[in-house]
């Protein structure tokens, strides 16, 4: 039984990492030297061809990264690397709790420091070469090293409970487990911006002024109670922009990133606004948070079903049952329903962008908002003609294009066309 079981997540490895790229051979595609039709008026050609170049040498970068992690996992599974680890873990604890965290916590560091090489050479060779690098190697390492303390602290305390949780409750430990992920998700949702942030960033109140009025005028307008408008000092990494609104009821609040403020007029940092009030008024952020926690339920349901077959353990190699064992077989066979379900997301994702566009253009205008559009998409060196396909399966947000069109017909034909 453990042969097939490990023959297909063999062959769900080996599909998923061959469907990967014929989307990246897809999108790839579509690239051009010459500066397409349809871009005019939104890049200029010398724009377009960094654009271009800065998508390739991202697409060969993430295929070796990616076929170095498909070769090692590979090896793990054909050699019994998993089952071997298992087993040497053993000889110096077997208390269940204790196991998986060391378990899980060696791969986790032994992924972290094979990928790191190819993270550096993306922040400061890749993104240096672009223009967008603002990191400095200080801030790079207190980033490592806050992440690691982050992952063993919050990912090690809900590993651990988890755990526990199979100990006491058996195959009903999915439910245990459920409400115990719900409620930190909910947790984190809320505070977020204001807990785990500030250990990166520095957020501070958008200051009294022209933009803070007008952003104020247009809430209010709008019926949205905006107590909290932060600007956080996203140039310190980098020179991309965003903003974004995070939070629920009290607790939701509204980022600028300063790079943004810098490159936008004060027109255009309303109508980015505007999108995101659209987002908190039209409740996405909760029913995407509905379904992230019927979907974690509907996942950990079949783990508490499946776990416990001594299979899973032994597919990997280990010579007898284990929780980790089982998570992680678990796992790797639940792949293909991860994509299904990532691409139904990413569908929902896009539906909510043009909704609060819409909002947006019908509340505020839609001219700013699409020069705003515009202008983050050159100023990152966006790709703006993906393949369709490639949108379907990966892209959370329409393209640019799909997203001008759409303001377009929402333009009032008795508004100037400067607006």
């Amino acid at each position: 039984m453990e042969n097939i079981l490990l023959g297909v997540i063999l062959v769900i490895i080996v599909a998923d990492y061959l469907f990967d790229r014929v989307m990246d051979l897809l999108n790839a595609s579509r690239w051009s030297n010459e500066l397409p039709e349809e871009l005019k008026g939104i890049y200029d050609e010398d724009k377009y061809r960094r654009s271009q170049q800065y998508s390739r040498v991202n697409m060969r970068l993430g295929i070796i990264t990616s076929s170095l992690s498909f070769l090692l996992i590979l090896g793990m599974l054909l050699w019994g690397g998993f089952g071997w680890l298992d087993g040497f873990l053993r000889e110096y604890t077997t208390q269940p709790v204790l196991l998986a965290l060391l378990f899980f916590g060696i791969i986790g560091l032994a992924s972290d420091i094979l990928s790191t090489p190819f993270d550096v050479y993306a922040t400061f060779v890749v993104e240096e070469r672009f223009g967008f690098n603002r990191t400095t190697p200080a801030i790079y390492l207190a980033d490592k090293i806050k992440g690691w303390l982050l992952a063993l602290l919050i990912g090690g305390a809900l590993l651990a409970l988890f755990v526990w949780f199979y100990d006491v409750a058996g195959r009903l430990f999915w439910l245990w487990a459920w409400v115990v992920f719900s409620g930190f998700s909910v947790f984190m949702t809320m505070f977020y911006s204001t807990l785990i942030v500030p250990l990166f960033n520095k957020q501070t109140p958008l200051e009294e002024g022209p933009l803070r009025t007008a952003i104020e005028d247009f809430a209010r307008e709008a019926g949205f109670r905006l107590d909290n408008i932060f600007v956080i000092d996203g140039s310190k990494r980098s020179s991309k922009a965003n903003a974004y609104f995070s939070g629920l009821g009290p607790k939701k609040r509204i980022v600028l990133f300063d790079t943004l403020i810098k490159d936008h007029t004060t027109d255009e940092l309303v109508a980015v606004l505007a999108h995101e009030i659209g987002h908190y008024k039209k409740k996405h952020t909760r029913k995407g948070m509905a379904v992230s926690l019927l979907q974690s339920g509907v996942m950990l349901f079949l783990l508490g079903i499946f776990v416990n077959q001594p299979g899973l353990s032994l597919a990997l190699g280990g010579q007898q049952a284990s929780f980790h064992l089982g998570i992680l077989a678990f796992a790797l066979l639940y792949a293909p329903v991860s994509l299904l379900l990532g691409i139904a997301g990413n569908r929902m994702s896009r539906r909510h962008e043009y909704q609060a566009d819409a909002f947006a253009a019908t509340h505020y205008r839609p001219g700013p908002l699409m020069e705003a559009l515009k202008k983050l998409s050159v100023n990152n060196l966006s790709n703006l003609r993906p393949h369709p396909a490639y949108v379907f399966v990966h892209y959370s947000h329409p393209p640019l294009l799909k997203r001008l069109e759409h303001l377009e017909n929402l333009k009032d034909p008795k508004q100037p066309a400067s607006t």
